[in-house]
């Protein structure tokens, strides 16, 4: 029987590689004008990009303990085998409530094979640990094996990415205003990175046209065995500019498969329209 993949859809995959991959989804919570949605099943990425262009400020909340307690609760009573990788725990607080209800069902089913991982990634960084796990499980691999792989794979994912506004970030409580209005006074693009799961300013930039330069410069820096892996290029509605950088990256390395997607509505909200993200490994693809 083949291990089940969990994620949550903060993962930033498309209904299509859900299907394709056979990886069941549970979708973060969306607030905007007062209602919920589920992001990817009740609104689209595209609404969210639309309303903030219009001065909302959507809200995230995470999956809920029921929610992980249902699903698990599916899987215990079907006797599967089940692998959940989680959003970064630095991010939201979706790990500790799936931890939580881990705990919970095993006391009612002690035999459950049900592993809980944080992955510390976000958006395709986190998609592709995902992506490469599922094709394992579909080629017939053990828990273990997913487990050993799918580590590989997020302690060594980079994430390196800019936003269009830094007013975004600002609403989101990641920048001050000082620093939103200056920015944006002064033309700034910041570069970001992952840090154990959390957001960090890499550097600041002065027009987009050097930050993209400056995008592939820390790939070819950081990036390791970059032809033989998948790269991921998520973007928030702009995906003129997610097709540039690939194009970019596929005038200096012949990669295989560069993989674009819309960042979703739960990190899209924070971020905001514009924004650019570029995933890769720093050590070889297992």
């Amino acid at each position: 029987m083949a291990v089940k993949i969990l994620a949550d859809s903060a993962c930033d995959l498309t209904k299509e590689d859900y299907q394709r991959y056979q990886i069941e989804v549970l979708p973060l919570i969306v607030q905007l004008d007062g209602k919920e949605y589920e992001d990817g099943v009740s609104i689209s990425a595209k609404t969210i990009y639309d309303a903030m262009r219009g001065g909302a400020t959507p809200k995230t909340a995470q999956v809920s303990a029921q929610a992980f307690k249902d699903t698990f609760e599916r899987h215990a009573a079907a006797g599967d085998q089940v692998v959940y990788f989680s959003f970064s725990s630095q991010l939201s607080g979706t790990y500790q409530a799936a931890k939580l209800m881990e705990q919970e069902i095993k006391e009612s089913y002690p035999d459950f094979t049900l592993h809980v991982v944080d992955t510390k990634c976000a958006s395709l960084g986190y998609g592709l640990v995902v992506l490469r796990a599922a094709e394992l499980a579909q080629a017939g691999a053990d828990v273990d094996e997913i487990l050993k792989t799918g580590q590989h794979y997020y302690q060594h994912m980079e994430h390196i990415f800019t936003v269009d506004d830094l007013e975004y970030l600002y609403r989101g409580g990641r920048v001050s205003k000082t620093a939103a209005f200056v920015g944006t006074l002064l033309k700034v693009k910041p570069l970001l990175h992952m840090e154990d799961g959390k957001l960090i300013p890499l550097e600041k930039i002065r027009g987009s046209k050097k930050v993209y330069k400056r995008m592939i410069e820390v790939m070819e820096e950081r990036g390791a065995d970059l032809e033989n892996q998948r790269i991921a290029i998520s973007h928030g509605d702009a995906l003129e500019t997610a097709e540039q950088l690939s194009q970019l990256i596929r005038d200096k390395w012949q990669v295989k498969d560069i993989k674009i997607n819309m960042v979703g509505s739960t990190i899209g909200a924070h971020s905001g329209p514009g924004t650019i993200a570029l995933f890769f490994l720093n050590d070889s693809p297992l």
